[in-house]
């Protein structure tokens, strides 16, 4: 078993995820009850859904990293980045489904395009040197 004291912490980006969910979801509430779709309202709609969902999704992001954890732990600025990109998958599922465009293999075409661009980056991020502290 590694030693729990040597994990980093995460108690900011859980901090920071209930932030966006407080911000997120009830913004996004008052926005579609109380206004017209018209443009503004309509970009401040996918900046609140981004807002929310990278929250909501960020602590299980966390547990599968938690759970699933190889010998060195993300960052948490990874986890944040993950999470980001959940938002950013629904945000834009949500702004294709305005004119119908969106389909299930579009979706999981930007699904799988998002993880691979993930993939790359945790790649890369791997691959640079840094000497041991």
């Amino acid at each position: 078993m590694s030693d729990p004291s040597a994990s980093p912490r995460y108690r900011g980006l859980l901090l920071s995820a209930l932030v966006l969910v407080a911000i997120g979801w009830p913004g996004l509430f008052l926005l579609v009850t109380t206004t017209l779709p018209t443009v503004g309202p309509r970009w401040l709609f996918f900046f609140l859904l981004t807002l929310g969902s990278t929250g909501t999704a960020l602590p299980f992001v966390w547990l599968l990293h938690r759970r699933f954890a190889a010998d060195d732990p993300a960052p948490a600025g990874v986890l944040l980045r993950q999470g980001l990109w959940v938002g950013l998958y629904l945000a834009l599922c949500a702004w294709l489904q305005l004119n119908r465009s969106l389909t299930l293999p579009m979706a999981l075409l930007l699904g799988v395009g998002l993880a691979a661009v993930e993939w790359v980056l945790r790649q890369i991020e791997r691959a640079a040197w840094r000497p041991r502290r």
